[in-house]
Order: C-alpha cells, then sequence, then structure tokens
C-alpha cells in the first residue's frame, strides 16, 4: 500500500529533508597541537615578565632615572596584567582566542620595541607598564583556562598544568640568558631580541591558532559527541564587569580570591622581591640568590604539570590545603637556613618551594570552572587579579618592614601564617552541588 496524505488524495508523501552530515573531521589542528601553539605563546608572554627586573639597573645608568621612577612603570606593568585578564576572556568570547592573542603578541613587540628609542621616563610607564602589560596579561594563564575549556572535556587539569608550566618556562628558564645579554651586549638587545620572538609568534599564533574545535569539525579532547561553537557573547568589557558583580556575590569567589592572594603574597610578593636582597643580608652573592630563583623556576614546570595530573584525579580542595601547608612550612624554615654561600639545605629549599610554587594554579582553574561553568575563565581572570593585588601588597610591606625591623625575618613568618590561613580556606569552598539537587 502507498502511503498517503490525510487528505486521501493517494499522492505519496514527500520525505523529509535530513541535514547535510557534517564534514569529516581534519586530522590536522588537532587539540594537542592547538595546545602547543598556546604554548609558544604563553612561553613567549612569560619571558617579558622577568626581564624587567633586569633593566632596573641599566637605565638607572644610562638615563639617570631613580629606582623609584623605574618602579612605577613597572608597578604599572604589574597592575595592568592583573586587571587585563578577566577581560581578556571575555573578548576571547566575543573575538574568539586567535585574534586576542595575536593581538596581544603585536602589542607585546609594539611595546618591547617603543622603549629602544625611549628617552623619558613617562614613555617607560607607556610602553612597558601600559603596552607590555595589556599584551602579556591577555596571554596569560587565563587563556590557558579558556583554551583548556573549549578544547578538552577530559584531561583538563593536566593540559592547565602543562601551559602554566609554559609561562614558568618563559619567565625563569631564559632569565639566565637574558641577563647575560644584559650584561654584554646590553639591555637593548635584550629587549629586541624578545621583541623579534613576540613579532614572530604573531603569524605562527595566526596560522595554526583556531578558536573551537567545531572550527575544523572536530571534537574536544574526551568528548563523544560533536559540540556546537558556542555563539560570540557581545558587550566584552560589559559581561566582565557582571560576571564579578555575579561571582562576587558568593562565597566561593571570595574564598577563591583569597586564597589566590596569598598565593600571590607568598610567591611573587615575597620570593621574586625580597629573597634576593634578605639572601644578600646574610652575605650571599646575588649571582648565588639569582641561581636559587633559577633552580625554583625549573622545578616549577615539573610541580605544575604534577599538580594538573593530580587534578584530574583528586580534590582540588584538599591538593591546595596541601600546597600551602607545605609552602608554609618551607617559608618558615626559611630564615634559618641562610648562609653567605649556597649550601644544601637551601638548595632543598629551592626543589620543594620550585615544586609548590605554581602548583595552585591547575586546581585553582578546575574549582572556577566547576562553581561558575562558563563564566569559569572570566572568573578565574577575577581571582588572578587578587594574587596581583597580594604579590604588590607583600612586595611593599616587605620593603616597609625590611626598614623597620632590620631583617626580613618578620616577613617570613607572616606570610607563612598566611599560607596556613590559605590552607584552612581551601578546605572551606564547598563542593557544587549536582545538577537536579536543590539546595538544603
Amino acid at each position: 500500500m502507498n502511503a498517503s496524505t490525510g487528505s486521501g488524495t493517494g499522492t505519496a508523501l514527500t520525505p523529509t529533508p535530513t541535514a547535510p552530515a557534517p564534514a569529516p573531521p581534519r586530522r590536522n589542528l588537532r587539540p594537542w597541537a592547538v595546545a602547543g601553539v598556546a604554548a609558544v605563546a604563553i612561553v613567549t608572554a612569560g619571558a617579558f615578565t622577568t626581564l624587567a627586573g633586569l633593566l632596573v639597573g641599566p637605565l638607572h645608568s644610562e638615563f639617570g632615572w631613580s629606582r623609584g621612577s623605574i618602579g612605577v612603570a613597572m608597578a604599572v606593568n604589574m597592575v595592568v596584567y592583573g586587571a587585563t585578564a578577566p577581560f581578556a576572556a571575555a573578548l576571547m568570547d566575543r573575538f574568539g582566542m586567535r585574534r586576542v592573542i595575536g593581538g596581544s603578541l603585536a602589542l607585546i613587540a609594539t611595546g618591547a620595541a617603543g622603549t629602544l628609542t625611549m628617552g623619558e621616563v613617562w614613555q617607560l610607564v607607556l610602553y612597558w607598564g601600559v603596552f607590555v602589560g595589556l599584551g602579556s596579561g591577555a596571554a596569560s594563564m587565563v587563556f590557558a583556562a579558556t583554551l583548556t575549556e573549549r578544547w578538552f572535556v577530559a584531561r583538563r587539569g593536566l593540559v592547565a598544568g602543562l601551559l602554566t608550566a609554559a609561562s614558568v618556562f618563559g619567565q625563569f628558564v631564559f632569565l639566565p640568558v637574558l641577563s647575560r645579554v644584559v650584561a654584554g651586549p646590553g639591555w637593548r638587545t635584550a629587549t629586541l631580541s624578545l621583541a623579534v620572538a613576540a613579532a614572530v609568534a604573531t603569524p605562527l599564533v595566526a596560522a595554526f591558532l583556531r578558536d573551537h574545535p567545531a572550527d575544523v569539525g572536530r571534537l574536544p579532547h574526551g568528548a563523544r559527541e560533536f559540540v556546537p561553537r558556542p555563539e560570540p557573547v557581545s558587550g566584552a568589557a560589559g559581561r566582565a564587569v557582571r560576571t564579578l558583580v555575579s561571582a562576587s556575590r558568593t562565597a566561593p569567589f571570595w574564598l577563591l580570591a583569597g586564597i589566590f592572594a596569598v598565593c600571590g603574597a607568598s610567591t611573587n610578593g615575597v620570593m621574586w622581591s625580597h629573597f634576593a636582597p634578605a639572601a644578600h643580608d646574610h652575605g650571599m652573592p646575588v649571582t648565588a640568590a639569582a641561581s636559587v630563583l633559577a633552580l625554583i623556576g625549573i622545578f616549577n614546570v615539573a610541580g605544575t604539570v604534577a599538580s594538573g595530573w593530580l587534578t584530574d584525579r583528586y580534590d582540588a580542595r584538599r591538593l591546595l590545603a596541601a600546597y600551602f601547608a607545605v609552602r608554609g612550612l618551607s617559608l618558615l624554615v626559611l630564615p634559618l637556613l641562610f648562609a653567605a654561600t649556597l649550601n644544601a639545605p637551601l638548595v632543598a629549599f629551592a626543589v620543594v618551594f620550585g615544586l609548590l610554587d605554581v602548583a595552585t594554579v591547575p586546581p585553582t582553574i578546575a574549582l572556577a570552572r566547576e562553581h561558575f561553568g562558563s563564566r569559569g575563565a572570566i572568573v578565574f581572570g577575577w581571582v588572578n587579579a587578587g594574587h596581583q593585588l597580594g604579590a604588590g601588597a607583600v612586595a611593599f610591606g616587605g620593603g616597609v618592614a625590611r626598614d623597620l625591623f632590620g631583617s626580613y625575618d618578620v616577613v617570613w613568618v607572616t606570610t607563612a601564617a598566611l599560607c596556613a590561613a590559605a590552607a584552612l580556606l581551601a578546605l572551606v569552598v564547598r563542593r557544587p552541588r549536582p545538577a537536579g539537587h536543590p539546595a538544603p
């Protein structure tokens, strides 16, 4: 019997047209390859964060600028770096990662190249403080959080750890090389080299970085079903602010922000600002102190990757608590380890502290994603701004304490106490309720 319409005309029904089959997945631009391209951009941007400390002496000698004036440019860089992150995450949702990261690398290259022609302090503030701060702030950990969310379903913690390790690699592995270039050919050669690196990375990002797996007909790593690309979200700046207002009404946001502020205080704030002068107070040469910091940077890579692996398998809250507890103990005993020469206990401290230094990033990203979903990257950007505020507060307060007490001992003890508080706060963060379970 032939199928017929309801009117009984006997006319055969026309088959319902089906949606065209999606194009077969391309075999290039796989998630791990995209992560590799992102790592190149992050390494390049990270190298600029440690070069700033090497420029203070040469700029003071050549231009006669006060160290305080130069420090203003470095402070502007740090503040802009931290404030850029949440807005950069929102811009990636609006214009895509490729455009935002490509633009940030171009901005970094422009700012670094601009310093080669400067003759006034305000130009250093503009070129290094604003341009480099904006570019490096966009191509930072918030970029890693966004890429991980889009391209990976499985092994997100590991990928976040690897990309964070790339930032650490750029910050510390190039430090000895850049210091030799500054001491030899000069600061302009070092700055120009990084400007060229950023300029070269820009077309690499444009050619190979993609915003979403759907752009190339692929699945996110670990996904079982095709994930369509979300629609662009307009009003990036407003969305970043609205996300902050909404997240700030929740306890997890303030707990994570407080924890990450202590993270900044106990790393950038105290170690990268005051370790070298504290070691010098005990008769240790600056070169030896720099070697300890470089060793910490090397073990940062291993610690961050391992933390990402652990985050995929264990409770992120307990991991954070353990990291801060051990970090606090290491800072508490550090004043007892200082000596005029490099010794085995100080090397052991560098290994332990290095393993824990940036290990806090993958579990913090995971908690932001668990509690805030698709807004997790933007929320993490605001949490990371708290990291910079904590770092700046202790960087300033540590110098004041040294002037008042004649030593840094109170700084180490106070920072260790903050780490203990952060360990407790990490355990207070609640696990998000599964979907469909109402609040009690």
